[in-house]
């Protein structure tokens, strides 16, 4: 009796052992996220990520790539407006890209390790790392900490996060104001480390020309899709294409020939009238005849430069919902930037602060040293020293907020008050 007793007390003995074995505390996980971050080469990630900071939710399908040492790009796309940003960071300093606008913003910047991103895999697991008060639990899939969040914008405090216990790869983020409102939420789908990319997956032209991508294949598989469905068509009108028809199988905008010259049709977008008529008309080039292609490619670049006259013509002013304390409109007066109509709002009291709001054409921008500031519903550049200039795109309106005592944290909430607004 006593060795049966004897050997039941030695198996509870070994189950407890082994049960301890499997089970990992906060300090332990801590231990091997601190590991993951050192030997980080890659990763690709994407997911869906709501916004509670404005009027009413906003949501958008995010994309990460991260390439060791300093390589990034972050796709942030509103399904409901159809219209994608990226950042990029490579050896050329960091571009702000809204492609559908054929807009392009570079400066130089150590971005992003100046502040943190909520779909950034190194911003989640440094605040983890960061924080001696960390609160640590688990679920059935996964490991969760609630731990101090560190942005720009202040009004967010506190985020819980949710890892995967297989690999510690990003799964959940709720980020809350002071008041425990959630206020950012981001759902991983995907999750890859180690992923292989192509050469210029973080060049500028090529995210300029492939945005509208739901993700970038390699450039030999873009170039075989397009070759595959045009050849047919190529053979029955005899044109011959430019190499491009990957790009004009979605809608990028490419070069057609015709008998007239060469036709250069711009970057595309969905509503685009010149891209429009070069996918359906020119068929990339490829597929119709080089008259044909002419004749698509003018009639779309007058339906663009129409819908821009029409845009001016019918620009409304849009003034944000919110306004510091202390601080009235005193203003606001048309102005000329160039060829184009601006509307520029001054305000004044115990800040001083002017918004100019313009509907530019396509450009390429090179500032001054500069950073990237997170709005929430998109990002902006912030540029200047004693005269800061915060610049930012929203439902193709550019944005232009300057000041020389309006803090940070207050052009942060007057740029985010133009969201959902609607010109008057």
């Amino acid at each position: 009796m006593r060795r049966f007793t004897w050997v039941i007390a030695l198996v509870v003995a070994l189950s407890l052992v082994l049960a301890g074995c499997g089970k990992k505390d906060a300090g332990s996980v801590v231990k091997d996220l601190d590991g993951v971050m050192n030997k980080l080469d890659s990763y690709q990630g994407s997911g869906r990520m709501v916004l509670h900071t404005g009027q009413e939710p906003q949501e958008y399908q995010v994309e990460v790539w991260y390439q060791n040492p300093h390589y990034y790009r972050i796709s942030l796309k509103n399904d409901k407006k159809d219209i994608t940003q990226i950042v990029l960071r490579n050896d050329d300093g960091v571009f702000v890209l809204t492609p559908h606008l054929n807009k392009s913003f570079r400066f130089q910047s150590d971005w992003p390790e100046n502040q943190g991103q909520v779909y950034l895999y190194q911003s989640l697991v440094q605040s983890i790392l960061m924080d001696p008060e960390r609160q640590f639990t688990t679920d059935p899939n996964a490991y969760v900490f609630d731990v101090m969040a560190n942005y720009q914008n202040g009004s967010l405090s506190r985020q819980k996060i949710w890892l995967d216990k297989k690999n510690y790869a990003p799964k959940h983020v709720e980020v809350s104001d002071s008041n425990a409102n959630v206020m950012v939420i981001v759902d991983f789908d995907q999750f890859e480390f180690g992923k292989k990319f192509e050469k210029d997956s973080f060049e500028m032209q090529r995210n300029m020309t492939s945005w509208n991508l739901t993700s970038l294949p390699t450039a030999a598989a873009v170039a075989g899709e397009g070759t595959k469905e045009k050849a047919g068509e190529a053979g029955k009108s005899g044109a011959a294409g430019n190499g491009a028809t990957g790009a004009a199988a979605t809608g990028v905008g490419v070069t057609g020939s015709g008998p007239t010259g060469t036709v250069p049709t711009g970057t595309g977008a969905t509503g685009n009238g010149s891209a429009g008529s070069v996918a359906t008309g020119a068929a990339g080039v490829t597929g119709a005849t080089g008259a044909t292609g002419g004749t698509s490619a003018a009639s779309g670049a007058k339906t663009d430069a129409a819908s821009q006259q029409a845009a001016q013509v019918q620009f409304g002013v849009i003034e944000p919902f919110y306004t510091p304390s202390g601080v009235k409109r005193q203003d606001m007066n048309e102005i000329k930037l160039g060829e184009e109509k601006a509307m520029m709002l001054r305000y004044s009291g115990k800040y001083n602060y002017t918004l100019v709001e313009s509907r530019p054409q396509s450009q390429t921008v090179t500032a001054l040293p500069g950073d990237i500031v997170d709005l929430g519903y998109t990002l902006a550049v912030i540029t200047g020293d004693e005269k800061k200039m915060l610049t930012w795109t929203y439902d193709g309106v550019e944005f232009r907020l300057s000041t020389a005592d309006l803090p940070l944290t207050e052009m942060i909430k007057v740029a985010q008050a133009v969201q959902g607004q609607v010109g008057k």
